[in-house]
């Protein structure tokens, strides 16, 4: 890498950063986003794995009512 580049890197180093940043912070809220989702999911399942007899029902129902709302809606 010859010094012009190097030099030319180095000023575009603060015009890039707060593009950077906005980028990292964007993916970071992304992948809040999926593990909320498999938060959920995992709960989803765990309950579907108790047997029927010791499945409470209406928090089934709440949890998956919740997973349509938030992950299936537009």
């Amino acid at each position: 890498m010859n010094d012009s580049h190097r030099i030319r890197r180095v000023l575009a180093w603060p015009v890039r950063l707060p593009r950077r940043i906005r980028e990292l912070e964007a993916a970071v809220d992304e992948n809040r986003q999926l593990n909320r989702r498999i938060a959920e999911l995992t709960d989803i399942v765990a309950e579907l794995l108790v047997p029927a007899t010791q499945r409470d029902e209406e928090r089934l129902a709440e949890l998956l009512e919740r997973y349509r709302k938030d992950s299936l809606a537009p």
